[in-house]
């Protein structure tokens, strides 16, 4: 075990980059990164895997947080090219740099989050559908399947190829601005978990891992879409554009 202990260590510390993806707990990834810093080069990049909390919250106190940043790889890792870069108010701007040509060479796809914010893009994205597709539920307009229905076999289908801000183009944001003024008042606005999910967890409905959340869910059921997810992943993956460090 100490001899385990210290082949970790000694690969710390000639590490160029080190990626914490601890517990998504605030005081555990502070701790893991105050005793990081102490084993690691002056120049080594110090980068957080978290996928909401903000990146200078878990870097505060650090001596040197010039060269820390967060990291945000999405799961499966394997298949999925984004990771999100993710500058905090301290974060030198060569470390960036350094940091996307770094994911780069390695196949990644790495964006640049130029403000340190709670779920960075990727997250905000996802939960603010999410949250309207709760909400939907809620109200009575649809149940949880049709609701994942409609996003599959609709708009769901383009998003691989065509991101929102290229289909507000696509369709002119003279259109775009139209349809807000219909749609946005009567947008779900809640600023907290609403009731109805809050309602599946205390009932015990914590989704796949307990056979119940939004949906019933047998074992078949639940390794069939999982073995098609996976497929959709590698055929998606097989279709990008070579990475820097794929060719």
């Amino acid at each position: 075990m100490y001899a385990l202990a210290k082949r970790y260590l000694r690969a710390t510390a000639e590490a160029d980059l080190v990626i914490e993806a601890a517990a998504e707990d605030l005081q555990t990834k502070r701790a893991l990164f105050q005793t990081i810093e102490g084993l690691v080069r002056p120049d080594t990049i110090l980068a957080s895997n978290t996928s909401a909390i903000p990146i200078s919250q878990i870097m505060e106190g650090l001596r040197h947080p010039e060269r820390a940043l967060g990291d945000h790889w999405w799961n499966p890792a394997i298949l999925i090219p984004l990771v999100e870069i993710v500058q905090t108010p301290w974060t030198a701007p060569d470390v960036i740099e350094r940091a996307m040509a770094l994911h780069r060479s390695a196949g990644k796809t790495p964006v640049h989050v130029r403000r340190d914010v709670p779920g960075f893009i990727g997250n905000r994205l996802q939960h603010a559908l999410w949250r309207e597709a709760i909400a939907i539920v809620q109200s009575g307009i649809c149940d949880a399947e049709t609701v994942d229905t409609c996003v599959k076999a609709s708009f769901g289908r383009r998003l691989a190829v065509l991101g929102p801000l290229e289909n507000a183009d696509l369709v002119g944001t003279d259109l775009t601005a139209a349809i807000h003024k219909t749609i946005l008042p009567d947008l779900d606005r809640s600023q907290d978990a609403q009731p109805y999910l809050l309602d599946l967890v205390a009932s015990g409905r914590l989704g796949m891992k307990a056979d119940r959340g939004f949906r019933d869910w047998t074992s078949t059921q639940k390794s069939d879409l999982q073995k098609r997810l996976i497929e959709h992943l590698q055929t998606a993956r097989a279709h990008d554009k070579p990475a820097i460090g794929d060719v």
